[in-house]
C-alpha cells in the first residue's frame, strides 16, 4: 500500500521534499522527476476547479474527486492530500478519510481551525478546542487506519510555541503519525518542538503563500525531526507564470514562439499518445491481434 510507503518516509531519518501536483500531467511530471511522494493542496483545487481563493469553498469530496484522476498517473507514488478541518465533527472527518481512501489517497493532513477555515498564512484564523481536534484525530486513527495521518495545528500565529507544542503532543497521543506545526520556521523552535516530542515526525510547509521564510538545509531539518517538507503550490505558480507569458506573447506578437515551452512530442509522450494509438490499432475491426 502507498500509505505504507508514506509512513516509511515519516519513519526515516531523512528529509523528503513533497511537491504539489494538481492534474494527471503534473503528477506524471513529478514522478518522472524522481519524487517519492506528492501533495494535493486544497488551495490548488480551489483555484484550478473553481477559480476561488483558499477560504473554504472546496469540500473534501471535490479533493477526493480530483485525487482519483491523479492516482493512475502516480504509479504507486503516495499522494498526501489536504483535508482542511475534516469538514465537520469527528464523524465527518471519518467520512472524509474514507472518501480519500477510496480515491487512492495515501495520507491526509487535518487541521484544528474552525470550519470553514482560512488559508494558514492569513490573519484572523480561529481554532477549535484542542480536545475536539484531538477527537477528530482519534476517530480517523481508529476508523481509517490505512491512511497516514498528519495532524496540523495553526496555533503558532495567535498563541505561540507553547500552545503549539501542547496541541502537537495531544494530537500525537491521539494517534497521528506526524505533526504539522504551521508557521514554525526557525531551527531553534523546531528543535524545541522536537525536544518536547521525541520520536514524533514533523512536517513543515515551504509555501510561497508564507512570503519570505528561512530556507534551512535538509541536514539541519533532519536533525530536529523534520521528515517531510511540503511545496504545495510551487509548480502551480510556475505554470501560471508560463501560461501568462504565452498568452501575452500571442496577444502582442501573434505567436508564442518567444516563450519557452515543452515540445509537442514530449507532451504527447507524457500523456501516453503512442501507447493509446497502439491499443487503438490493435482493436480495429479486421485487424484484431491475439
Amino acid at each position: 500500500m502507498t500509505a505504507t510507503a508514506l509512513r516509511a518516509l515519516l519513519a526515516s531519518d531523512q528529509v523528503t521534499h513533497v511537491p504539489g501536483v494538481y492534474d494527471p500531467v503534473t503528477a506524471a511530471l513529478a514522478v518522472r522527476a524522481g519524487h517519492r511522494a506528492v501533495h494535493l493542496s486544497g488551495a490548488a483545487v480551489s483555484a484550478i476547479a473553481l477559480g476561488r481563493p483558499d477560504l473554504g469553498y472546496v469540500h473534501g469530496t471535490q479533493i477526493a474527486d480530483r485525487a482519483s484522476t491523479l492516482v493512475p498517473a502516480l504509479g504507486g507514488v503516495p499522494l498526501l492530500a489536504d483535508a482542511d478541518t475534516g469538514y465537520g465533527n469527528p464523524l465527518h472527518a471519518v467520512w472524509t478519510g474514507l472518501a480519500y481512501a477510496r480515491a487512492g489517497i495515501s495520507g491526509l493532513h487535518l487541521e484544528d481551525q474552525v470550519n470553514p477555515k482560512r488559508c494558514g498564512h492569513l490573519a484572523g484564523k480561529e481554532l477549535i478546542d484542542a480536545e475536539l481536534a484531538a477527537a477528530k484525530v482519534s476517530a480517523l486513527a481508529d476508523h481509517v487506519p490505512h491512511l497516514a495521518l498528519i495532524a496540523r495545528t495553526d496555533a503558532y500565529a495567535g498563541h505561540g510555541l507553547t500552545e503549539t507544542i501542547a496541541r502537537c503532543r495531544a494530537y500525537a497521543e491521539a494517534g497521528a503519525d506526524a505533526v504539522f506545526p504551521e508557521g514554525v520556521d526557525s531551527l531553534d523552535e523546531l528543535a524545541e518542538l522536537h525536544k518536547e516530542l521525541p520520536g514524533v515526525p514533523i512536517v513543515i510547509n515551504r509555501s510561497e503563500a508564507g512570503g519570505s521564510r528561512p530556507v534551512l538545509s535538509d541536514a539541519d531539518l533532519a536533525a530536529v525531526g523534520v521528515r517531510l517538507v511540503l511545496h504545495p503550490v510551487s509548480a502551480l505558480l510556475a505554470a501560471m507564470r508560463a501560461a501568462s507569458l504565452a498568452y501575452r506573447a500571442i496577444a502582442e506578437e501573434g505567436s508564442a514562439e518567444p516563450v519557452d515551452r515543452m515540445p509537442w512530442a514530449a507532451f504527447t509522450a507524457l500523456v501516453g499518445q503512442e501507447e493509446a494509438l497502439d491499443l487503438d490499432a490493435r482493436y480495429v475491426p479486421g485487424r484484431l491481434q491475439t
